[in-house]
């Protein structure tokens, strides 16, 4: 067990969580609250619990270079601020892996679940990366989940009582498996009628959709995936040639979860309604990015890991400039020692939620790769 000063002294040299794996056997009890460092860290001060690598060995800090030196680098052209953040970045994700590729969404209580979107796109960063060892153990983690019992998981793969599955689930294993190179693909399950990355009310939203497109047979009626993609175009059609969050509501707002349809997902059909979805999206960011979607009822502040995903398919569908914009709204949430919260204060870019959040961190890799090839 570590104390709070010794994660106070490892996130002041810029090296959290980065040596080898570890159970449930690191709890943090109690962070200092005269840290300024640390309130900016996690604001809700108390973290039990937690699985999280152990910090601060000297094995650590040497095998930290080596470990980033194996890492596919950054177009040449890239600021040195990128190649910060991702680095940065890598070392969240590993810090917050497994060695049986469970793959926790941040350290702190109730966060240190396995959310197969979350862990999924750890993997398709990690690949994206040049880790491909990585990337297989955590694939290979999903594949051996049972996605129908839960939305949420324990580090053992075993089901995480209070939420039922959700509609994406199936879509993000099976990206992460083709992303690791693996053949497998997970059990298809209805998308319809289910809760999604918000976390609410079950119902037929868009991300959901896009995601289970993905898998071959994707409902119980074995809707193929081209007949899926044609009808996400027309059930969910908005204003302007947009792409709606919920199935026949044109009046329920425009949700970045479009963004899927690009990156990972490579829906080509649906390439033009999120163009014009994302840039709309886009157009409405704030100084720290964007909220998950519009009429969105979890306040104002901006959400990290739809501001990265955003930059990440505008990047690929050549809007760069858009793309440039939200990942310097990105950086003005990273903390001074450069970990991204899941959310920041829409006024004060102070972090209002858990940090580092991984999915942030893995969107953001993925979002800089595709900027600087």
């Amino acid at each position: 067990m570590r104390t709070a000063l010794a994660l106070v002294a490892f996130l002041a040299v810029g090296a959290l969580l980065v040596s080898g794996g570890s159970r449930a056997d690191s709890v943090l009890h109690r962070y200092f609250a005269g840290s300024n460092e640390l309130r900016t860290v996690n604001s809700y001060g108390n973290v039990r619990d937690v699985s999280v690598r152990s910090l601060g060995e000297p094995s650590a800090t040497r095998a930290r270079p080596r470990w980033l030196a194996r890492a596919r680098p950054l177009g040449a052209s890239a600021p040195r601020w990128a190649r910060r953040m991702y680095g940065r970045s890598l070392l969240v994700l590993r810090g917050l892996t497994d060695t049986n590729g469970a793959v926790i969404a941040g350290a702190r209580e109730g966060w240190a679940y396995v959310w197969p979107r979350d862990a999924g796109t750890a993997a398709i960063a990690f690949a994206a990366a040049g880790y491909r060892g990585e990337a297989r153990r955590i694939a290979r983690f999903l594949l051996g989940l049972d996605l129908s019992a839960a939305a949420r998981f324990h580090p053992d793969g075993s089901p995480v009582d209070g939420r039922a599955a959700q509609g994406d689930a199936a879509g993000w294993v099976a990206a992460a498996a083709r992303a690791a190179g693996l053949r497998a693909r997970p059990a298809s399950l209805p998308w319809g009628g289910r809760s999604d990355y918000q976390e609410g009310e079950p119902g037929d939203y868009v991300g959901n959709a896009i995601a289970s497109a993905w898998v071959a047979k994707t409902d119980t009626a074995n809707t193929p995936r081209s007949r899926l993609t044609h009808s996400i175009g027309e059930e969910f059609t908005g204003p302007n040639g947009t792409l709606t969050r919920e199935r026949g509501d044109a009046e329920s707002g425009l949700d970045s979860a479009v963004a899927w349809a690009v990156r990972p997902f490579l829906e080509p059909q649906l390439f033009p309604q999120a163009r014009r979805t994302l840039l709309r999206l886009a157009g409405e960011s704030s100084r720290f990015g964007i909220v998950p979607s519009q009429g969105w009822n979890g306040g104002e502040d901006p959400w990290t890991a739809p501001t990265a995903w955003t930059a990440w398919s505008l990047a690929a569908l050549g809007e760069r400039r858009a793309a440039l914009r939200l990942v310097a709204a990105l950086r003005r949430t990273a903390t001074p020692a450069g970990l991204l919260p899941e959310r920041v204060d829409a006024r004060t870019g102070v972090p209002t939620s858990t940090t580092p959040l991984g999915w942030s961190h893995a969107f953001a890799i993925l979002a800089l790769r595709q900027l600087w090839p």
